[in-house]
């Protein structure tokens, strides 16, 4: 049997201009929800929190997952890769969508041979009530 090590992580940030991939997961089905990215800013603020946070390449921004819809993620796990420098965030989703589409999960799109694309599942909400576009 293995022994259990604890030590406090240092994620590296060195690599792709300070941001890592931050795959969440739905912590009950394991279904992935989406993908965003991480920055330093980003990590401690999740790890203050325990919801989760990420960086906002479009609008270069600290974004709080769920902070306008409501749709927040509760952080129930986090793993690192073994070179730390991607993340998985085990999640309780909150209101049923991370998509900003209004889709359980971003990957939504299930894409044939062919090419062709189907879309799976139903919205769960209507983004342009949710965000008043």
């Amino acid at each position: 049997m293995s022994e259990i090590n604890k030590m406090r992580i240092t994620l590296d940030f060195s690599k792709g201009d300070g941001l890592l991939p931050a795959i969440a997961q739905d912590a009950a089905s394991g279904k992935v929800l989406m993908l965003a990215y991480i920055n330093k800013d980003a990590w401690d603020k999740t790890l203050e929190t325990g919801q989760a946070h990420y960086w906002s390449r479009s609008r270069q921004e600290l974004w709080h997952k769920g902070g306008t819809s409501g749709h927040v993620q509760i952080i129930k796990g986090v793993f690192a890769d073994c070179d730390d420098d991607t993340v998985v965030f085990q999640v309780e989703q909150i209101g049923g969508a991370a998509c900003h589409t209004g889709y359980e999960t971003c990957f939504h799109k299930k894409i044939a041979p062919d090419g062709t694309v189907t879309i799976v599942g139903e919205k769960v909400f209507d983004p342009e009530k949710v965000y008043k576009k």
